[in-house]
């Protein structure tokens, strides 16, 4: 039976936003387990390589708000171009999708309201009250979630995944691994559908 998909990200990235619920889709119609692996931006972007956004050029800056319109149009999705809460520390909200999913629970739609709340909602994703507003609404408790999300073993895997992502050579969000396959950019799920097909 094949592997599971490997998904490295960041909450509060637009393209992992663009692209979360469309990967969900796809796994699911082909079967296959999704590994979702959130990751240390503050870490993995230095060890690649990779520019923080303010740091890019700013023909590069000009560019990627051009995208973010075009992708929003045709995927006809609700985004705020400058949202009121970016960037944002995601650090306990990505903490607490690792330690739903520690639970054997849907730790994907959690993840996904997240990316929704910085991008579609205008919410602090930072805000202990927005975290429990959130982790509610899916069903979780949420102070006692964040408290999970305090453990030694969830930090563990929060640093654990961003050195896998390192290991893979992950530059930038979103980035999925399928049967040892990398592909960045939720502009290629084109090519992962193709890949769960085979």
């Amino acid at each position: 039976m094949a592997g599971p998909i490997e998904y490295f990200f960041a909450l509060p990235s637009p393209w992992c936003y663009l692209g979360h619920q469309r990967l969900i889709d796809m796994a699911a119609k082909a079967g296959r387990e999704i590994r979702f692996k959130p990751c240390i931006t503050g870490k993995l972007f230095p060890a690649a390589g990779t520019l923080a956004l303010g740091d890019r050029p700013q023909a590069r800056k000009t560019y990627r708000m051009a995208e973010l319109k075009r992708w929003r149009d045709h995927l006809a999705m609700p985004l705020t171009l400058e949202p009121a809460y970016f960037p944002v520390d995601e650090s306990v909200a990505a903490r607490t999708v690792i330690a739903v999913e520690e639970r054997g629970l849907d730790c994907g739609a959690l993840a996904g309201a997240y990316m929704r709340a910085v991008w579609a909602e205008e919410k602090n994703i930072a805000d202990p009250d927005v975290i429990d507003e959130i982790a509610a609404a899916h069903g979780h408790d949420g102070p006692g979630l964040r408290a999970a999300a305090d453990a030694r073993t969830v930090r563990e895997r929060y640093e654990e995944f961003t050195e896998q992502a390192v290991a893979a050579s992950v530059f930038g969000y979103p980035t999925f691994i399928v049967d040892g396959e990398m592909f960045w950019g939720q502009d290629r799920l084109d090519f992962v559908e193709r890949k769960l097909k085979g």
